[in-house]
């Protein structure tokens, strides 16, 4: 076959098997190796219990949070092909030649820990491990020709040629082993599943699932599927399985009670019910990066997540909102769509499309493939059921839509839109907007003719009929509104309503029919048209309600719910008995700007015409999604003189973290793992002790405070999804350490330094104020020296004459002691020659009574001369002259006898020995002994001067006598 026919037939066929998608795809996100920035192949997918995601891939452990990607290799850098969610939280993984798990550090950041070392040593050598299964209380690693198993620290190891899958289902155990085909573990050995069973030759198991209680659905990698029931397996063909069966099943998982997965190498996944019928294939075609599948896995909010050959796709699997692309190319804007007839036409940029839908209540899952209407190529703007007929506006004209067919009514210009003239239908006239104003067309019964009357004066694209006084409206964005009436003759009448009538502008007006009320919109807000005055007002209905400037649709639904588009955002005005605005930010700036476009047929079938095909929102479904909302701090870091990775977003929070002074400027990132609805995540986050109140929300995943001061804060982040529902508030406490000059051993430091230069203050200024007190009293002493000088210079004279009065005085005691010594020597000298003579004159006498009487005169004599009366008087009157010399010598000199102190007296008179002799009654020579004898006892050495000593002999009392 030639490789241009063997194309065809391959496009053929597959466009066969995608012609069993249902009519809505759910929206798929690609990321690329260089949005994740790791290996291109993801092996094995899981997910914990804060919903983060784990991508068993080719550079290690590649972690998704909803925000971030972070890839953790392992040791020795191989390929991981497994991973396990433990029971723990530990994070399983097994490589080329390594097993372990990864588990957060004490920073929170994931760190690697071996288990090949509670290995048996003869078996620590293998190849990849390909499946990790946690069954009972112990942990299963699957290679290709071993099986450990971990329970605690013990290991078991299970030796095979050939393990070649290993799964858990309906409670069991089971493996493939070759050539034995599936065993299941009982009691700690493996024993045949189906015993006699016959398997396809070299058949591979790719999956395992529950199909019923005690049945199983297999799946084979080129055998196709298999049902094993009642002990038995046989094979579960359908037309549909049968074609799958060619493409390469890889792996296959339930994606509900109803539907399973399978995932081809050559044609991306199909979803399959129960009876082996096709209900959705996801390929290149429906927007997937490649056809090679080699993980699937349904996260906790029901969204699809592919590992492919190249690269990671994610699939909205369970999500209200859908995506209808009626052509294979995915092209052409949506602007208009009607289901009628039990079928549903969309019209585009492109032309028209029907489809044949079935009995689903939320047809976007009705299978299908739109078909093209011939004749209706071109831009469609418009289709509306008038009179039990489908009606289309066109570029080209206005058609009637019959069937898989149209016919044209009417050309030369293009058509917008059509309305019953009558509130009573069928109506005989009906109102066309065109490019160039109004037409009418008249209604027989059977068909559509086109009147002569019209009312050109404007394009007529925003229509508003209020068939009680048959009163057409017409919008133009840039001129103001239209009221145009026909009357009985047919003949139009125009009124203009511009910025003079109530609107206050003729800028972006609109004209909608809502809750039976004619309802401008302009850039002022919301008008209502008040016939009693003839002049549009604001809304008193809309005005605490939706009272918003630039509203450029306005449609009310079957339950009384008010759709609108407003700057490029669609918002619905939810009826009840407190209206609320609820804005669904899936679609925001996804709509044809200008061109708007809403029909909500009913509470599970919106359809909103998009820059690419439609949406379709299954609004029931939409205000019913409550999803567990959670908000994760995903790390912590500070920087500044160093950077710090403070928490790495696993595991508990650490205890009331520590930040540097020098490191204080502190960076949070944070994420939501509402994988389903990441484009309408907001967060909102403050920092207590330095944030008031709550910020406005946005969509940023990281918070920065820069230079922090010292002190004690508290981070916290909530997330908001597209109901309006919030998550928990996540809230993390630390404190900024002060800088070291402000810290308590700085404080310390600075109190002694303080208490040392109080010190220093007070003795500085103790040493001033002395110094101040000295200059003082310097100042004080000199003036009193001043004084004193002018004292003793007035009292100088006064002292002088005193001096001489004293000298006087001195001169007049020392001659008054001068003549008692004197007087003392002379009658010494005279009691000593009487006693002489006496002596002389009783030898000369013989008479012995004379004798006797001469004795005694003689020894009274002797008796004058020892008691010597007259020197107590003496010793008075010279210690009054000398300033009590005698008793301050005494003093000193306790020692001295009184003739020691009577010699001292003398000598200080000045005495000759010869006249001390006389006083003492003593020879010249006992002078001298008894000189000698005082210079001893006052210790004098022989080179001082005796008399000079005793002039040096200061007084106790009173002023030393002058020198004079």
């Amino acid at each position: 076959m030639k490789p241009a026919a063997l194309l065809f037939v391959l496009l053929v066929f597959f466009a066969r098997l995608s012609g069993q998608n249902t009519i809505g795809l759910p929206e798929i996100r690609n990321y690329g190796k260089q949005a994740y920035r790791a290996g291109t192949q993801s092996w094995q997918i899981r997910q914990d219990s804060l919903g983060l995601l784990y991508f068993a891939n080719n550079e290690g452990l590649l972690t998704y949070d909803g925000a971030y990607w972070n890839t953790y290799p392992l040791p020795n850098k191989t390929i991981v092909r497994a991973v396990e969610v433990g029971r723990n939280g530990r994070i399983y993984v097994g490589g080329q030649d390594e097993l372990g798990y990864f588990a957060p550090g004490p920073n929170g950041q994931l760190a690697y820990h071996s288990l090949k070392e509670f290995i048996p040593a003869a078996d620590r050598a293998f190849a990849d491990v390909w499946n990790i299964v946690t069954y009972g209380n112990s942990l299963f690693f699957r290679t290709s020709d071993k099986i450990f198993q971990f329970t605690g620290e013990k290991v078991t190891v299970s030796h095979s040629a050939d393990w070649r899958f290993m799964a858990e289902c309906n409670g069991q155990l089971l493996v493939q082993e070759a050539p034995r085909g599936l065993l299941r573990f009982r009691n700690g050995l493996w024993e045949p599943l189906l015993p006699g069973a016959t398997y396809p030759k070299d058949f591979l198991c790719t999956g395992l699932l529950p199909f019923g209680r005690d049945s199983m659905l297999m799946t084979t990698f080129r055998h196709g599927t298999f049902l094993i029931a009642g002990g038995r397996l046989q094979p579960f063909e359908t037309p549909d399985l049968k074609k799958i069966a060619g493409l390469l099943i890889y792996t296959a998982t339930v994606a509900d009670p109803q539907h399973y997965l399978l995932a081809t190498t050559l044609e991306g996944c199909y979803i399959v019910d129960h009876q082996g019928r096709i209900t959705q294939n996801f390929s290149r075609r429906e927007g997937l990066q490649n056809n090679n599948i080699l993980s699937v896995f349904f996260d906790r909010e029901r969204n699809l997540w592919l590992g492919l050959d190249n690269g990671i796709d994610y699939i909205t699997y369970d999500s209200p909102v859908r995506h209808i692309y009626p052509s294979l190319q995915n092209e052409g804007s949506g602007y208009t769509s009607m289901l009628f007839g039990g079928k549903l036409y969309i019209g585009t940029s492109n032309g028209l499309y029907g489809v044949s839908l079935d009995d689903t209540r939320d047809f976007s899952y009705a299978r299908g493939t739109f078909e093209p209407i011939p004749g209706a190529q071109g831009q469609v703007w418009n289709l509306s059921e008038v009179n039990g007929r489908l009606l289309m506006g066109h570029h080209e004209g206005a058609f009637e839509v019959r069937g898989d067919a149209v016919r044209k009514l009417a050309g030369n210009t293009g058509y917008w839109a059509f309305f019953p003239y009558s509130n009573v239908l069928p109506s005989e006239l009906v109102v066309a907007g065109t490019y160039n104003g109004i037409r009418l067309f008249g209604f027989d019964g059977g068909s559509f003719g086109v009147r002569d009357q019209a009312a050109p004066f404007e394009s007529a694209r925003f229509i508003s009929i209020d068939n009680n006084d048959r009163t057409i409206w017409v919008a133009h964005p840039y001129k103001g509104i239209y009221r145009v009436r026909f009357d009985a003759a047919l003949r139009p009448q125009l009124r203009r309503y511009a910025s003079g009538d109530g609107l206050l502008s003729v800028n972006n007006n609109y004209i909608f029919k809502v809750r039976n009320r004619i309802i401008a919109t302009t850039e002022n807000g919301v008008f209502e048209y008040d016939p009693a005055h003839d002049r549009f007002i604001p809304s008193a209905y809309f005005s605490g309600l939706l009272n918003q400037p630039n509203i450029h649709l306005m449609k009310e639904d079957g339950e009384g719910n008010i759709w609108f588009v407003r700057d490029k955002k669609v918002g619905v005005l939810l009826a009840g008995d407190k209206p609320q605005v609820l804005y669904l930010p899936e679609l925001t700036e996804k709509l044809v700007n200008g061109f708007e476009f809403i029909c909500p047929i009913d509470p599970q079938n919106v359809l909103i015409g998009a820059e690419r095909g439609f949406v379709h929102i299954n609004f029931r479904k939409y205000l019913q999604r409550r999803h567990r909302l959670e908000v994760l701090l995903r790390s912590m870091r500070s920087s500044g003189s160093s950077d710090t990775l403070l928490y790495g977003g696993f595991g508990a929070l650490p205890a009331h973290l520590q930040v540097a002074n020098g490191s204080n400027t502190v960076r949070f990132e944070f994420a939501s793992t509402s994988y389903g609805d990441l484009d309408n995540i907001e967060y909102s986050c403050r920092l207590r002790g330095l944030d008031k109140s709550w910020p406005e929300w946005s969509k940023r995943i990281e918070k920065e405070y820069q230079h922090l001061p010292a002190g004690t804060y508290t981070f916290e982040v909530k997330a908001r999804n597209s109901l309006g529902q919030e998550s928990a508030v996540q809230a993390y406490t630390f404190t900024v350490l002060p800088p070291w000059y402000l810290s308590w051993w700085a404080y310390a430091f600075y109190a002694l330094l303080c208490g040392a230069a109080l010190f220093g203050l007070v003795r500085y200024q103790r040493r001033k104020f002395r110094l101040q007190q000295e200059r003082h009293e310097e100042e004080q002493r000199r003036l009193q020296y001043l004084h004193q000088l002018e004292l003793e210079k007035n009292e100088k004279e006064i002292i002088r004459l005193q001096n001489e009065k004293l000298e006087a005085e001195i001169v007049h005691k020392n001659s008054q002691l001068a003549s008692s010594a004197m007087h003392l020597v002379q009658k010494g000298e005279m009691l000593g020659r009487l006693k002489d003579e006496l002596a002389r004159i009783r030898k000369k006498i013989d008479n012995e009574a004379a004798t006797e009487d001469f004795k005694k005169v003689i020894r009274i004599l002797h008796e004058e001369e020892k008691v010597n009366e007259e020197w107590d008087n003496f010793s008075h009157h010279f210690d009054k002259v000398h300033g009590n010399f005698l008793s301050a010598l005494k003093a000193r000199f306790p020692a001295l006898t009184p003739n020691e102190l009577k010699l001292s007296a003398y000598l200080r008179m000045n005495l000759s020995s010869k006249e001390v002799a006389q006083l003492m009654n003593i020879s010249v020579r006992g002078v001298e002994i008894s000189r000698y004898r005082l210079r001893k006892k006052l210790q004098l050495p022989t080179e001082t001067n005796l008399f000079e000593f005793l002039i040096s002999i200061q007084p106790l009392d009173g002023p030393a006598p002058s020198s004079n």
